[in-house]
């Protein structure tokens, strides 16, 4: 329909004066969220072709604005079929056709080394006797898969073929898939391990040798630096601060430092060994709270500030997190010895007269659940040490500071929970238990499993189904805290010397004490000279 004529009805409508909305004045808000909505609209893609209208119409008119064709109307049709086929069609300046590398592809082509063997049938009889130390990592997926739990079966079929290169390079006796800690950049695939008792043998020799050498070179640097000072003839005053005695770190395959963890960011690539964490690590992990970037070299800027890069911040975290997740069900596991709870030891075998309970009475009550890693103390080992205590060469030498020390405040040794505690003794956080467990399923509770969800580290998980029980974790690595992170702040800044009469600044004297100074200073030189000429 055309303009309207003056006879007809509609005549006047589009004039402004003539139009019946005109004292109503849109709402600016609705207008700008109706263009919003026409404009998601022309941008959806479609599934055949992958394009939208609105990319479309922008390319028609971009065409035909640069051709500026005659009679466009009537070629419309064409314009659009010349811009859909320039966006598919092939580069044909090249001498061979150019082969599209789809990302599946390229995804496969990473994991190929996965499913090569190189070896014979002789490999295969090795690798059938040394089965054991792999572990199943399809089975706990499927168990896991039963809450929802874990990664997708491809991915989990991906870490199960790399541990088991792990284990055709390493000497290792057993060998545990510990989970999955996520980063900004990269992940970090993580695999529990334990090495035979020589090679554990070999390393610890190897590390005390780097201690020594190191130990060795800042002797050899104090000493110079001595000399060079006595050369010095003014000598500001030293401190006399002494730092803290350093704990030492807990030995290979005992406490913190009981399993050796291998970590790689995506199945196929390289396993990369993690060093054994510190007491300082721990404590120091406890303050921060970072996220891991995905690179083993990457710095940690934090305060206080983290002795480590980010290879120590990830196995001071894996330490923290194993001592509170690693459950088992009550009963399972038992001391080698009677006496052993009392030890120190944390030595514990399988107990074969264990009788699983029914898994409603593993969900109805948490004291059907047990820790089997020693928990960490706040000194940042899991067995208390001394830190006062020093070498029989140096006591002779340091009788007199001992003495000292003894006067002061002596530390009080720390005692955590014993093993195979039940997780029912656990402290929640305000209102949270620190534990959740349900059944995989109400539908079908004969054949449920029952999963334990630790709500202080969110992403740790564990099941039971009979005798089979695993563990795992896939998170972030971070700790849940009801209140917001709020870091430590710096210390309050150091006296910079004692005050005492002798440094305090004094009152400036009044007028009148300056005259009376002046007049006592007068009256002493005049005695002064009566005492010369008489004696004269």
């Amino acid at each position: 329909h055309g303009p309207y004529q003056p006879h007809e009805p509609g005549y006047g409508l589009d004039q402004p004066g003539y139009s019946p909305y005109e004292d109503e004045v849109p709402n600016p808000q609705a207008r700008m969220l109706s263009i919003k909505n026409a404009k998601a609209y022309l941008l959806k893609t479609s599934t055949r072709s992958g394009l939208n209208l609105y990319d479309h119409f922008a390319n028609m008119l971009t065409k035909i604005l640069e051709e500026q064709p005659e009679n466009t109307v009537d070629i419309i049709e064409d314009i659009s079929k010349d811009v859909k086929w320039a966006q598919f069609r092939k580069k044909m300046d090249t001498l061979r056709d150019e082969h599209l590398i789809l990302p599946i592809f390229e995804a496969a082509e990473k994991c190929k080394a996965l499913f090569v063997n190189d070896g014979g049938e002789e490999e295969h009889e090795e690798l059938d006797e040394e089965m054991p130390s792999l572990p199943n990592v399809m089975e706990t997926a499927f168990y896991f898969e039963q809450a929802g739990i874990g990664l997708n079966k491809d991915e989990s079929y991906y870490i199960f073929l790399s541990l088991k290169n792990l284990i055709n390079v390493q000497p290792i006796q057993t060998c545990r898939f510990w989970g999955k800690i996520l980063g900004l950049e990269r992940n970090y695939i993580i695999a529990e391990v334990q090495l035979h008792e020589g090679e554990e043998e070999e390393e610890t020799a190897e590390e005390e040798v780097e201690t020594v050498a190191e130990e060795e070179k800042e002797m050899g640097e104090a000493e110079e630096e001595e000399g060079e000072e006595k050369e010095k003839e003014a000598e500001p005053p030293k401190s006399t601060y002494k730092p803290p005695p350093e704990i030492p770190r807990e030995e290979n395959g005992t406490g913190t430092n009981k399993y050796i963890y291998f970590v790689c960011n995506e199945p196929g690539k390289p396993w990369v060994k993690l060093p054994p964490v510190t007491p300082a690590q721990i404590v120091c992990a406890r303050k921060i709270k970072k996220f891991f970037t995905g690179r083993l070299d990457a710095p940690i800027v934090s305060f206080p500030p983290f002795p480590g890069n980010e290879a120590n911040y990830l196995r001071a975290q894996i330490a923290r997190i194993s001592a509170g997740t690693h459950v088992s069900p009550t009963g399972f596991y038992q001391f080698a010895n009677e006496d052993e709870e009392e030890e120190e030891g944390d030595a514990f075998e399988e107990n074969p007269e264990f009788e699983p309970p029914p898994v409603a009475e593993m969900v109805e009550s948490l004291a059907t659940w047990a820790h089997h890693v020693k928990g960490i103390l706040k000194q940042g080992r899991c067995v208390w040490i001394n830190p006062s205590q020093k070498s029989e060469e140096n006591e002779e030498d340091d009788e007199e500071e001992e003495d000292k020390e003894d006067e002061g405040e002596e530390q009080e040794e720390e005692r955590g929970l014993p093993l195979l505690t039940l997780i029912s003794e656990d402290e929640g956080m305000k209102n949270i238990p620190a534990w959740t467990a349900q059944a995989s399923t109400n539908l079908i509770p004969q054949y449920s499993v029952a999963i334990l969800q630790s709500n202080r580290w969110p992403g740790a998980y564990a099941f039971a189904s009979g005798r089979k029980f695993d563990y795992i974790y896939f998170g972030w690595g971070h700790k849940y805290s009801p209140e917001s992170h709020t870091p430590a702040l710096p210390p309050p800044a150091q006296t910079e010397y004692p005050s005492g009469p002798g440094i305090t600044e004094t009152v400036d004297p009044t007028v009148e004490e300056e005259m009376a100074f002046k007049i006592a200073q007068e009256e002493a030189l005049a005695e002064e000279g009566d005492e010369g000429e008489e004696e004269e």
